[in-house]
């Protein structure tokens, strides 16, 4: 007989009596018994759980109780580790459950080992700098000594370092069972334990890469499965779109090159044609990023088609590719590296004629993505919800969806849609802690509309007085990469001049890891970040008390892939903009507030600058979806909160 859900989320339940530091909260003894009735029927839940909720208990509890097997599924690698090395085992020892956990991680996370000796045999190696050969020996001993080969257990090595790519394999270059580590692969390991386990904690990008795209992974493990659960389930939308879609990139074609010139010269000395094919297929990938004068942008198909250098080297491109994959083909059969080469190459020339042939179909958008080092092909679908809906439908199962932020006004209908949810039960879970009290909502007067050749300025300076006012201890929340860098120079250049001496922190000075270990340890530190602080950051106590929002974070309406979905939902007599654009914007903001007050004890003011959200008649609908704070216009107000504060701290 299963224990009784009430009675272990109870103040005196095994909960409260083995986890130090447990709270009973109400919502969460909902929650979890919502979720143990779903699991029960093989249905869907959305489940929208606010800060302080305790959504990660109510969803373990019922899922290590209900027995079968088990995906949860996260949005970062951070929480994954979490789940695996902490909240699961504390909660399977309350319970006392005997349930057997697996770690999951896409190939990308594991030392190969065929790369690896590979790495350390090859004497022509261009290594960046000198700490990539200590790193090299560093990755060599880990991989001797580790039992899973997971990289996150080797610190020493930053996860950044160019050295990972050379001793870890992808979905394309993996030799699979022909590799002649196979049997000892941490790879296959991991998998063969995430097989027999009864609970695997994964991460969405590693579910969509293999289940939908049919790897050998969870694919194997889907099947078998009793109830998925997606935590950080906000991200869905963004991370299916990636997956249901196709892309290429010029990174994929030179690592190719890269691969192909060490295998030609270790099997196939004698075909001297070969190196000559990959260096022109490798320069013609290198030409097409250079012909396109942008860096970190998205272009739409009708405007790359303008450039008629793009059109050309992609053209010279496509000829150097084709020719590469005969030469390759005509040498497979000589290693199994050089067989894999062959039939990365010719994947690669079927996608990028797929991408270039195809019709616009209304289903699919044709676009490109330009970073620094490369450019990306891109074909993404429209909607992913009738392609979701083909693995709800697959096997009788229960799905999970949860997250802080899912809904609009406890609205659901804008993420199920997008996610072809149209069975599901959707609950809402107030916040726990008392907003009213803890927190003010400020908008400033006389800031002009983001559009305006002023706006940084106007905001930089209604900022000042706040953050002299919250004494630092803040994050300055921005919505692009360029206002980021306005917004830090000119509060700079203004610290300089009144010599106001809180540290100033920039997003791009570290990992995001290492930026908040700074922040965390810097007396009155003000962070300054733009998309990767707005979400999965948990910063407690007096060291975060502001949260300065630039504007509000309305997806730029040029972006090619968005402006496809506008005018589709246009032209089949939706309106796009409040029934797509402004659910997507709310769902954004409430993941920034969302920083705010992350405990019972925190207080803190939330700015946000943009006028829209007291001059536009849509604004009432955004500020009504973030917790109920006071809300004020007057900087007074502000100053009263903070010296109020400071006075309750004696």
């Amino acid at each position: 007989m299963k224990p009784d859900i009430k009675s272990i989320f109870s103040a005196d339940g095994v909960l409260a009596s083995h986890i130090p530091g447990y709270k009973k909260r109400s919502q969460q003894q909902e929650m979890a018994q919502a979720i143990s009735e779903t699991i029960e029927n093989n249905s869907i839940l959305v489940a929208e759980a606010g800060t302080g909720t305790g959504k990660t208990f109510a969803y373990l509890v019922p899922a290590l109780l209900a027995g079968g097997k088990v995906i949860i599924s996260t949005g970062t690698k951070t929480l994954q580790d979490q789940l695996f090395k902490r909240d699961i085992p504390n909660i399977r020892a309350a319970l006392k459950v005997p349930v057997t956990i697996a770690l999951l991680k896409g190939r990308a996370n594991y030392i190969c080992q065929y790369y690896l000796e590979r790495s350390l045999q090859d004497k022509q190696i261009s290594f960046a700098n000198r700490n990539e050969i200590k790193y090299l020996q560093d990755i060599e001993r880990h991989a001797q000594s580790s039992k899973d080969g997971d990289k996150s257990g080797l610190s020493k090595v930053p996860e950044n370092a160019a050295i990972w790519q050379q001793v870890t394999a992808t979905s394309e270059n993996c030799l699979g069972s022909e590799c002649p580590n196979f049997k000892t692969c941490f790879v296959m390991e991991a998998r063969k334990q995430a097989l027999s386990a009864d609970v695997i904690v994964v991460n969405h990008h590693l579910f969509f890469a293999d289940v939908m795209l049919r790897d050998e992974g969870l694919s194997e493990l889907l099947p078998a499965c009793n109830t998925v659960i997606f935590d950080e389930a906000h991200q869905l939308p963004e991370t299916a779109s990636l997956f249901f879609g196709e892309s290429i990139s010029t990174s994929q074609l030179l690592d190719l090159a890269r691969d192909a010139k060490v295998e030609a010269i270790q099997a196939a000395k004698d075909f001297t044609v070969l190196p000559e094919a990959i260096a022109e297929m490798e320069k013609a990938a290198r030409d097409l990023r250079l012909s396109v004068e942008e860096e970190n942008t998205r272009l739409s198909l009708s405007a790359i088609s303008k450039n008629k250098a793009f059109n050309q080297t992609l053209e010279q491109l496509f000829e150097k590719q084709t020719v590469l994959t005969k030469l390759l083909e005509s040498q497979a059969e000589r290693s199994e590296g050089l067989e894999n080469c062959w039939q990365r190459a010719n994947e690669h020339v079927n996608l990028m004629k797929r991408w270039h042939d195809q019709d616009e179909a209304e289903d699919l958008v044709r676009w490109v993505e330009v970073y620094n080092q490369a450019l990306q092909l891109n074909a993404t679908p429209l909607s992913i919800a009738e392609i979701f809906q083909r693995q709800l439908n697959a096997n009788p199962r229960a799905w999970i969806f949860t997250s802080a932020t899912l809904s609009v006004k406890k609205d659901f209908s804008h993420y199920n849609n997008q996610m072809g949810l149209t069975a599901a039960q959707s609950i809402c879970w107030e916040s726990p802690f008392n907003f009213t009290e803890q927190a003010l909502l400020y908008v400033p007067t006389e800031i002009p509309e983001p559009q305006h050749k002023t706006y940084i300025d106007n905001i930089v300076k209604a900022a000042l007085p706040v953050l002299k006012a919250s004494q630092g201890r803040a994050f300055f929340l921005c919505t692009s990469l360029r206002a980021m860098q306005r917004i830090y120079e000119q509060l700079q250049s203004i610290f300089e001049q009144e010599q106001i001496d809180f540290p100033l922190l920039l997003q791009s000075q570290g990992s995001r890891s290492f930026m908040l270990e700074r922040f965390r340890n810097t007396d009155n530190a003000i962070l300054i970040g733009s998309q990767s602080f707005w979400e999965g950051i948990d910063v407690r106590g007096e060291a975060l008390s502001l949260v300065i929002i630039d504007k509000l974070p309305f997806a730029p309406p040029d972006d090619p892939v968005l402006s496809a979905r506008i005018e589709k939902l246009n032209r089949e007599g939706h309106n796009a903009f409040m029934e797509y654009q402004l659910p997507h914007a709310v769902i954004n903001l409430k993941q920034g507030a969302g920083r705010l007050i992350r405990d019972e004890t925190d207080r803190g003011v939330l700015m946000i600058c943009d006028p829209r959200l007291i001059t536009k008649s849509y604004g009432r609908k955004i500020w009504q979806s973030l917790p109920p704070m006071k809300r004020t216009r007057e900087l007074t107000d502000v100053n009263d909160f903070f010296t109020a504060n400071k006075n309750s701290d004696g």
